[in-house]
């Protein structure tokens, strides 16, 4: 499937509806000219206005609702039937789960957390069968959509890697079929106040202020982190962190998750592009004479700059965001209604650009190629516990002695044993590593060197075996009483 074969409005603009059961009023999305708008379905109270919807040429999206507590239950029933019903009207795009890395889309008690890799592989195990249930409809399933956050245990970035991982193990040959067939990455790009226009002639680090800004006019920076403001006060920042400030990613930007989905996508399951849509996001709405500056790196958000930066949002995702990028539903119809002002005004006075999608194909063979992130060698940064232990054992130490000298350490930590230092290369950069090297006073700084200085982040944990060996098994037995694996 190619990109230009998915059947939608092609105009970026959307609008989250208020919630389950509620009907939205149709001129509320016509009015604004918009191409897409989000529902949330607890059944089929949606049929009207979808019939509606696909009339005025604005493309639904429908969520499927379900409860924090059905969230850890088997999916009910109407979970498929539901889509059933949409899909014979005409409705294609289709969402299960919503930001499941937050603890109020759960029951209470439940530990959300990226390491709980059994409540990940759970909600991967129950999307399978529902997504290729929309995609045997001819319809499009939507991955599941993640709250964005660096903040462990939620953040993103490790949420994704941990599902993917999973996917490649499990899952590699049906999510394949998925990717080529109408699958598509649902993101939530909470803008905040991560954009600014260039004043004219000021250059790319200049930024207008508010009573200035004008959606007609070029200048718009939409793309962060990658933005010149960003790069400038932050250089090397990624949406995988990649510098100091950002140890566990920066998802936090219109495309900067869908960017971080398409480049784990395309090194893990050889797609070229996948397409995503913001189901929910936007920028920061503030009430009536408030300005809302979360990064003081970027001006603070008026209701003015609400307005005028929300249509050019939108023409940035036409004119300007990569192919894949289909554009966004702001959060939501109700509080926008309620608080009246430039975004519904400046939406009603401009008219939409609409996107033109090239024929890049999803998965396959073709031209266009996002460039991969390429991690470095060997085990990722440690967050919490090490994923793995690894015992390495200096040259001339025998692995026989390990077992039978120190069986209660390895009994009670299970680290793998090894006499090969390059065995650490085995360890891919989405896990982490502990090492516990055991060395002789003549190969110590040898390993050090082998192991810690081209691995920056595994945990070199040394055991120097002065004298007798036997004093290493009383190292280790000291660390089985006190249940602590590392010195």
């Amino acid at each position: 499937m190619r990109l230009d074969e998915y059947v939608w409005s092609r105009n970026p603009r959307g609008l989250h509806s208020i919630g389950a059961f509620i009907r939205p009023d149709i001129q509320r999305y016509t009015s604004l000219q918009l191409g897409w708008a989000k529902l949330v379905s607890e059944n089929v109270e949606h049929i009207e206005i979808c019939t509606n919807l696909l009339a005025a040429n604005i493309t639904p999206i429908v969520r499927v609702y379900l409860t924090p507590g059905q969230n850890a239950e088997p999916l009910p029933p109407q979970a498929f039937s539901q889509i059933a019903t949409y899909a014979a009207l005409g409705v294609k795009w289709f969402e299960l789960y919503n930001e499941p890395n937050l603890p109020v889309e759960w029951p209470g008690g439940t530990n959300v957390d990226y390491r709980n890799t059994p409540l990940l592989n759970m909600l991967v195990d129950r999307w399978m069968p529902w997504a290729e249930y929309v995609a045997s409809l001819g319809c499009y399933p939507g991955f599941i959509s993640l709250a964005e956050t660096d903040s462990p245990p939620l953040a993103t970035v490790y949420w994704i890697d941990t599902m993917f991982g999973y996917i490649s193990s499990a899952y590699y040959q049906r999510f394949t079929s998925l990717l080529a067939n109408g699958m598509w990455y649902a993101t939530h790009p909470y803008v905040l106040n991560h954009f600014y226009q260039e004043v004219p002639g000021g250059g790319p680090l200049s930024a207008r202020p508010n009573d200035g800004l004008n959606p007609q006019e070029p200048g718009w920076h939409f793309e962060y982190p990658y933005d010149p403001i960003c790069q400038s006060t932050d250089p090397g920042r990624t949406v995988y962190g990649g510098t100091p400030q950002t140890p566990n990613g920066d998802p936090v930007g219109l495309i900067a998750t869908g960017q971080f989905l398409n480049e784990r996508s395309s090194a893990i399951f050889g797609t070229q592009a996948v397409p995503v849509v913001g189901t929910e996001g936007g920028i920061d709405l503030p009430q009536a004479g408030e300005t809302i500056q979360r990064d003081n790196r970027y001006p603070g958000v008026t209701l003015l700059s609400n307005g005028e930066g929300t249509v050019a949002m939108f023409d940035w995702c036409a004119t300007s965001a990569p192919p894949w990028f289909f554009g966004s539903c702001i959060w939501k119809e109700d509080e926008y209604y309620n608080r009246g002002g430039y975004a519904i005004d400046r939406l009603q006075r401009y008219a939409p650009i609409l996107k033109t999608v090239p024929p890049i194909d999803v998965i396959g063979g073709g031209t266009y190629t996002i460039q991969p992130f390429i991690p470095p060698a060997g085990p990722g940064p440690i967050h919490g516990e090490p994923t793995y232990h690894m015992v390495i054992l200096a040259p001339g130490l025998d692995p026989g002695w390990f077992f039978d000298t120190a069986f209660a350490y390895w009994s009670a930590f299970r680290p793998i044993v090894t006499t090969l230092t390059d065995f650490v290369n085995y360890i891919p950069y989405a896990y982490s590593l502990a090492t516990t090297v055991i060395a002789t006073p003549d190969t110590a700084d040898l390993l050090r060197q082998a192991i810690s200085a081209p691995y920056p982040n595994i945990l070199f944990d040394l055991i120097v075996a002065e004298g007798s060996i036997d004093s290493v098994a009383q190292v280790l037995n000291d660390r089985v009483a006190r249940s602590a694996p590392f010195g």
